[in-house]
Order: C-alpha cells, then sequence, then structure tokens
C-alpha cells in the first residue's frame, strides 16, 4: 500500500500524517488556532525526516481541498504542489466535508441508515455543508447554506435520521436539536490523521489533481472583512 503524506489546514487546526498499510505510521496535530503558516513546514520535514529515517519511498501527498478557511486552503494546497511537484510524485485532493464524516464513522457508534451532515463555520449563521449516506454518496453536494427553521426540511420530514457535527454545528443546535431523528457530535475536526482511508482510495483509483491548474474548493467568493478602528 502507498506511503502518502496527508495535510490538513482548512480550518483552525494544522495537521500533518503519514499512512501506509492502513496505519497511521506518525503525525503532528495544533489546536491553537490560526498557526499554519508558522507550524505547517516544520511539521511536513518531521514527516519527511521520519520516511527517509524508516527508508521509506513517499509514493503521493494528499491535502484538504475544502470547504473551509481561504487562507487556510491556500497554504496547505501551495506547500502541497511545492512537495509534490519537488519529488515528481502525485497530488490527491481530498473533499474536507468527507474527512469529517468519515472521522465520525470510524470513532462513533453510528446507525447504519444515518446520514452525516458535516458543518464547517461560515460566519454568522452561514455554514459551508453537505449530506452524505454511510458509502460517501451525496445526498446534498457540498454547498454554503444560511441556517433557518427550514435548513435541511427535506430529510427531516421524512424522518430520516441526521448526525450533525464540525464548528459548525453549535449554530444549528438551537434550530434542530429538538427534531426527532437528529443527534449533534461534538469536538469534531478535520484531521490529517482522518485522511487515511480517502487518500488511498483515490490513490488506487489514480485520482490526482494538476498540479498546474488546481485550486481549493472554497464553494464562494473571498469576502474582505472592514478593519476595526482603532481610535
Amino acid at each position: 500500500m502507498a506511503v502518502i503524506l496527508n495535510i490538513e489546514t482548512s480550518t483552525n487546526v494544522c495537521s500533518v500524517a503519514v499512512t501506509a498499510e492502513g496505519m497511521v505510521l506518525t503525525h503532528f496535530e495544533d489546536f491553537q488556532g490560526q498557526n499554519h503558516a508558522a507550524l505547517l513546514s516544520g511539521y511536513i520535514k518531521a514527516c519527511l525526516d521520519f520516511i527517509h529515517e524508516k527508508e521509506m519511498t513517499l509514493d503521493a501527498v494528499a491535502v484538504s481541498i475544502g470547504p473551509g478557511s481561504y487562507t487556510g486552503l491556500r497554504i496547505g494546497l501551495s506547500e502541497a504542489k511545492g512537495l509534490a511537484y519537488a519529488l515528481d510524485i502525485p497530488l490527491i485532493g481530498i473533499d474536507t466535508l468527507q474527512i469529517m464524516a468519515v472521522s465520525v464513522m470510524f470513532k462513533h457508534d453510528i446507525d447504519p441508515e444515518a446520514l452525516f451532515v458535516p458543518m464547517i463555520d461560515a460566519r454568522r449563521m452561514e455554514v459551508y455543508t453537505a449530506v452524505y449516506d454511510m458509502a460517501l454518496n451525496s445526498q446534498l453536494a457540498p454547498t454554503p447554506l444560511i441556517l433557518d427553521e427550514t435548513s435541511y426540511r427535506e430529510w427531516l420530514d421524512k424522518g430520516e435520521k441526521l448526525i450533525f457535527f464540525g464548528n459548525g454545528s453549535d449554530k444549528a443546535k438551537e434550530l434542530l436539536e429538538s427534531r426527532p431523528g437528529v443527534r449533534f457530535i461534538d469536538n469534531i475536526h478535520p484531521l490529517a490523521v482522518d485522511m487515511m482511508a480517502l487518500s488511498d482510495r483515490a490513490f488506487s483509483q489514480k485520482q490526482f489533481l494538476d498540479l498546474a491548474y488546481s485550486t481549493p474548493s472554497y464553494l464562494k467568493e473571498f469576502q474582505a472583512t472592514k478593519p476595526k478602528n482603532l481610535i
């Protein structure tokens, strides 16, 4: 099985992991905020040193391509592109929302009929979200969504079981937690260690990104915020 360096920088967590043969061989994580620019290169170097010490060969680089933080995604993809180009190895792009869904699947007791609803905070009452079944078939493609009382009615009115998680899911609790079939799981972050199954599958199916033209999946245009007046 391929040796893959996985990079995840889509939220306030920065993480990198080396995976092979269905195992996480080494990994680094920081949950302290937007430290990606300061930490990511060091994490990658530590992983490359580990691979060299173990006399392994790196077969591919996988990177979370969004949705998520504009700055974080740009930093992660830029580092991944540079490394893949320098080593002449394939670049794999992994959907951030699927990474979160896989984390819930593998770490929690889940009804096999339930649907997974990852949420990434997108300011105010908006989130980046999707709906997946247990096979990661998309019931709702990744999209920005402004939450209100009618959100996810298509599934809730049919009695579907929905599992909400991610750093945007707190916004949905007041609106949806009283609905039958709704479950919230806290402390779910997109992490490099949870990319393994997805990056292995992409590698085996030769689903690689174009090094020159690939871009993050932002889902919506960047909106700059006006600096606060300090006077």
